[in-house]
């Protein structure tokens, strides 16, 4: 046997890293980190998962992008008929959680709290469609994972998707050519407009902490769009066998287009970053700048100065000459011309799907 026989297969980060002539550290340690703090909140919340419910991690935990500076997303996703004694489940997990002194959410409301899974299945677009429930379901789907018992986000992952594919008539029975899931995709980007959107009524609700809420939509918040994109281009990109997702050769099955989905998903949004960028016909340059950028971005929140000092810059004219918050700047710009060159310049299928699908 090779020394390479029996291996885990390399992710497709590492492959990249070989590609790039690069190795990302700020990236990697992230990485180790998140899957400690899994392991110790899976040992700390054992004991408070009922079956009809599973305890579900958002942001950078869920990412694989976790640092010590870094909030607890969660909530107690609720898949039944409400309980009172789900209140209570929540308050124990807060007071565990403060106790093992993880930094808390958000003041929003749309985490540390109940999830019910009907309106997150049930409202896509409609009236009562918020923009926390919005914000629930995209997240659910590109930025989520179970901690302990996985059922209840299990079963509303998978429900949630084949509302997207069953509600879509053009999926399955239009006459384009390629294999994009639109309402799918449609939701997605009203989900990073209202995030852009959101962003400035923030700044003028809650000035406190602006730099760092700009870094993040600069960064990790764009990458999450960037997967939902790539999720909703999988079918193009990475399922050249459309015989695996129809029932007779000819008409496309709902339940392979939702295998196939979650299959995507499942994929880290670095990860899915890293996949695309392995295509031929993207150069190392274009991987190097991405990951580079990333990597710094990564590095500066797991400085704890750096980051405390995107916390507390006040938001006035001074704010462009702060060296932290020009460093960000920086960083931002290079990440995003290195996601103009993958979806415009090197790649011709992915500029045709992007003006094609992603604009009108």
């Amino acid at each position: 046997m090779t020394r390479d026989e029996g291996a885990a297969p390399r992710s497709a980060i590492q492959r990249i890293g070989d590609k790039a002539g690069r190795s990302w550290p700020s990236i990697e340690a992230a990485a180790r980190l998140s899957t400690e703090t899994r392991a110790r909140l899976a040992a700390l919340l054992r004991e408070q998962i009922p079956c009809d419910t599973s305890v579900v991690v958002f942001g950078s935990l869920a990412r694989g992008e976790y640092t010590t500076g870094s909030d607890l997303d969660w909530t107690l996703l609720i898949d039944g008929q409400a309980d009172e004694g789900h209140f209570s489940q929540v308050q124990a997990i807060t007071r565990i959680l403060k106790e093992a002194k993880f930094h808390e959410p958000g003041p929003t409301g749309v985490f540390g709290n109940v999830a019910f899974s009907h309106p997150i299945l049930h409202q896509i677009g409609g009236q009562e469609d918020t923009n926390k429930n919005t914000t629930q379901r995209i997240l659910l789907l590109l930025e989520s994972l179970a901690i302990g018992q996985p059922d209840a986000h299990e079963r509303v992952l998978r429900l949630v998707l084949s509302r997207y594919v069953e509600d879509d008539r053009g999926l399955r029975y239009g006459s384009k050519r390629e294999i994009l899931p639109m309402f799918l995709l449609n939701d997605i980007v009203r989900y990073w407009r209202t995030v852009a959107v959101d962003f400035v009524y923030k700044q003028r609700e809650r000035s406190s902490g602006w730099a760092l809420r700009n870094a993040k939509l600069r960064m990790s918040r764009k990458l999450i769009f960037v997967s939902g994109l790539l999720t909703c281009f999988g079918f193009e990109l990475f399922c050249k066998d459309r015989t695996t997702l129809t029932d007779d050769g000819e008409r496309l099955s709902t339940p392979a287009l939702v295998r196939f989905l979650r299959e995507r998903i499942r994929v880290t949004p670095l990860e899915s970053l890293a996949e695309v960028l392995l295509r031929p016909s993207i150069s190392a340059e274009t991987a190097r700048t991405l990951f580079d950028s990333y990597d710094a971005f990564l590095a500066l929140l797991s400085n704890e100065e750096e980051r405390g000092r995107l916390k507390q810059l006040p938001l006035d004219d001074q704010l462009g000459s702060d060296p932290t918050f020009k460093r960000v700047r920086d960083i931002a710009r290079e990440f995003q011309g290195g996601l103009d060159r993958l979806f415009f310049k090197e790649d011709d299928e992915l500029r045709k799907l992007l003006q094609t699908y992603g604009v009108f």
